[in-house]
């Protein structure tokens, strides 16, 4: 190969790797400013949220949440509920769209947005009957949305038994789930159905997730119970990550 043959694939590769360069960090400024609207909108949301503290060491499992639907609906007649997480930065207004897709890209406002928004899966009809309601985020490296869900595979969050119970706001209800199955999968569609033909097939779900999870809840899950989940990816997409708590 010739010396200038040489100079031209030098030019190439280099103009390449600038490309490259330029991407990725065009990606990283639009992470970044997506991010910070989501952080503006929920400093926003707060106004419609009060949490009265019933228990004298302040738990979120004991406090009473007031939320101000109607004017959450007036932003965003999708809104059906609101979740909190302890030990997490998982304290979220959800929505409900028409699939699933919608809100991997949208905000609250419906605004274009990769971090997107808090969502239930649109199969769920909140009807009261539903077996397995199941809320979706994305794993936000800045912890915002469900970027923090990771930590429920932690030994340190495992260890504090306060974590054990999920607050889920519908309404004027504020239901209450215990943790019973934590862990890390690759991804499937086995631990998001939301149909089951009998209780038999509902109890085996349950005993198979309850297998899956990398500490033992000691908690144990009925053919009659109802259940909540929250997944959420992981870094490089090919997995979920996973937590399953049934209403007490």
């Amino acid at each position: 190969m010739n010396y200038n043959k040489m100079k031209i694939i030098i030019k190439i590769i280099m103009c390449i790797s600038v490309i490259g360069i330029i991407y990725s960090l065009l990606n990283i400024a639009f992470w970044y400013i997506d991010n910070k609207r989501n952080e503006n909108i929920v400093e926003e949301l707060k106004e419609n949220i009060i949490i009265n503290e019933n228990s004298n060491d302040g738990d979120n499992d004991n406090s009473e949440y007031i939320i101000d639907f109607d004017s959450l609906k007036e932003k965003n007649p999708d809104t059906v509920g609101y979740i909190s997480v302890n030990s997490t930065n998982i304290n979220h207004i959800v929505v409900k769209g028409n699939d699933n897709k919608y809100y991997l890209k949208h905000n609250f406002n419906k605004e274009y947005n990769r971090s997107g928004w808090i969502f239930m899966d649109y199969r769920n009809k909140l009807d009261g009957n539903d077996k397995n309601i199941i809320i979706y985020g994305h794993n936000t490296s800045d912890g915002s949305m469900f970027g923090t869900l990771r930590r429920v595979i932690t030994k340190e969050w495992y260890t504090n038994m306060d974590n054990y119970i999920i607050t889920f706001v519908l309404g004027k209800e504020t239901k209450k789930y215990q943790v019973f199955s934590t862990y890390r999968i690759p991804v499937e569609d086995y631990y998001i159905e939301t149909e089951f033909k009998d209780d038999k097939a509902f109890k085996t779900f349950v005993n198979n997730l309850i297998k899956r999870s990398v500490y033992n809840y000691q908690v144990e899950v009925s053919e009659n119970d109802h259940i909540l989940t929250l997944s959420t990816c992981t870094g490089n997409g090919k997995s979920r990550m996973v937590l399953h708590a049934k209403e007490i």
